[in-house]
């Protein structure tokens, strides 16, 4: 037998271990196990370790030029990669405007896009440079450039697509630079106002509606029911469909859209001014004015009746102007024969944009230093009741925001945005509405303007 000495040394468990060396264990491992309950029982952050640790997304950003009938505007976004908007500096977003438009360098096309140089230079300054030939940039001529024809208005764009080529070092397409039908305009108008509402993945009902009124043309665009959107007539020769369908945050929308040519507020000035000039004079415009009034490349008598201005004689020129009795065809029109989309619950809220904020706050009804305001049609009657009776001089006084050149029209413009909103498009005159320049979006506010809608579809695209 061996000896008991000559076995091997008899191996620890972990268990006469643990009980060897208890006293250590538990100075040890008690302030250990108190942390963690401490850690468990803490409230957790609704954002989770996950994102917390991510790597922050690259930022996209999209360059969008606006060149409408009265100025162009660049208008530079940055995006996540939800596509939720990130500051650029302190701002939202970069947002630069110059006068005249690219319609006024009808003669000269590369005058025209040289005009928008400033507004390129203005954009590289927010733009990283190693970002800049991934950013797109789009140019979306509206009303203005629609007015010259097409073979004046293609002469600009062309000359504005080798600007972009040789000049911006921006990502650009020669299909990015085009003359936005009005349909397109207005649908990228309502994506904007509902993305900065928070209202796109919502229910057709939750979204608002939007009146953009331009310089040449005024747009109407709402949510509605399927069941509506497959009852829509056919357009007329040439005309852009009345329904487009929109598939935004999950969610499938058909929007009615209508771009009305012509019935911008610069524009309609002429056409009121021809409706009702018979006796080579305007019942629209104010006493002690004398003139003519160019739209485009046509001028228009623009004189005051020997009595001075005329609210209801106005009224009735704007109704003739916007040929509310034009024969209707369809379930419902607007005006001049239009289907108007047959109502609904995303027509209830309307937003209204652009010339109708503008003359609101120059007519005193609004703060115009407010990014948005709650009005009723009946406001802007009130309004003009009181502008019509004027002369031009006491006008200048009781308006001092209105430009020079304007004054004479503002009887002609106040009539006209009453008489198309409750003539034209249906709206109650104690309605109320929202006026809107700036929508308020997160710690900012967002221009009210179709860009933002063209900058979405182009980065989530790129």
């Amino acid at each position: 037998m061996r000896r008991y000495s000559q076995l091997p040394a008899r191996q620890d468990t972990l268990a006469d271990r643990a009980h060897r060396y208890r006293g250590v264990l538990l100075v040890v491992l008690a302030p250990v196990a108190l942390v963690s309950l401490v850690l468990l029982l803490m409230p957790r952050s609704p954002t989770t370790s996950v994102t917390t640790h991510a790597a922050p997304a690259a930022s996209k950003y999209a360059v969008i030029f606006d060149a409408g009938s009265s100025g162009s505007r660049v208008h530079v976004f940055r995006f996540d990669a939800n596509l939720d908007l990130l500051h650029i500096g302190s701002e939202i977003e970069l947002f630069v405007q110059k006068k005249p438009g690219l319609s006024a360098y009808a003669a000269d096309p590369r005058e025209a896009a040289e005009s928008l140089v400033s507004l390129i230079d203005k954009a590289k300054e927010v733009i990283p440079a190693e970002l800049r030939d991934q950013t797109p940039v789009r140019v979306g001529a509206t009303a203005g450039l629609r007015a010259l024809g097409t073979e004046k208005s293609e002469q600009i764009l062309q000359a504005v697509r080798d600007l972009l080529r040789e000049k911006s070092s921006f990502k650009n397409q020669p299909d990015w630079v085009t003359v936005l039908d009005g349909s397109q305009e207005g649908a990228y108008e309502w994506v904007t106002i509902n993305y900065l509402l928070g209202n796109l993945g919502k229910t057709y009902a939750d979204t608002v509606g939007v009146v953009d009124l331009g310089g040449g043309s005024v747009q109407m665009a709402y949510a509605i029911a399927e069941k509506d959107a497959e009852k829509a007539p056919k357009p007329a020769e040439g005309e852009d469909a009345y329904v487009k369908k929109l598939f935004l945050k999950g969610t499938t929308y058909y929007l009615y859209v209508h771009s009305y040519l012509r019935y911008g507020l610069l524009a309609a000035r002429a056409e009121i001014l021809k409706a009702g000039n018979a006796n080579g004079y305007s019942n629209c415009i104010l006493a002690g004015h004398q003139g003519q009034y160019k739209y485009g490349d046509k001028t228009f008598e623009a004189s005051a009746a020997p009595s001075g201005g005329s609210y209801s004689d106005c009224r009735d020129d704007v109704v003739k102007a916007l040929k509310v009795d034009e024969a209707c065809t369809h379930m419902k029109c607007s005006f001049g024969g239009i289907w108007n989309g047959g109502g609904g619950d995303g027509q209830k809220n309307l937003f209204v944009a652009s010339f109708f904020f503008d003359r609101a706050a120059e007519a005193g009804f609004i703060n115009p230093e407010a990014a948005v305001a709650k009005v009723k049609p009946s406001d802007f009657e009130e309004a003009a009741k009181r502008a019509c009776k004027l002369n031009v001089n006491d006008a200048q006084s009781s308006y001092p925001g209105v430009q020079k050149d304007n004054i004479p029209y503002i009887c002609m413009d106040l009539v006209y945005q009453y008489t198309l909103l409750v003539d034209g498009f249906g709206v109650e005159p104690q309605q109320e509405m929202t006026l809107v320049k700036k929508v308020p979006y997160s710690d900012a506010f967002v221009e009210a303007a179709w860009p933002l809608g063209s900058a979405i579809e182009v980065a989530s695209s790129s």
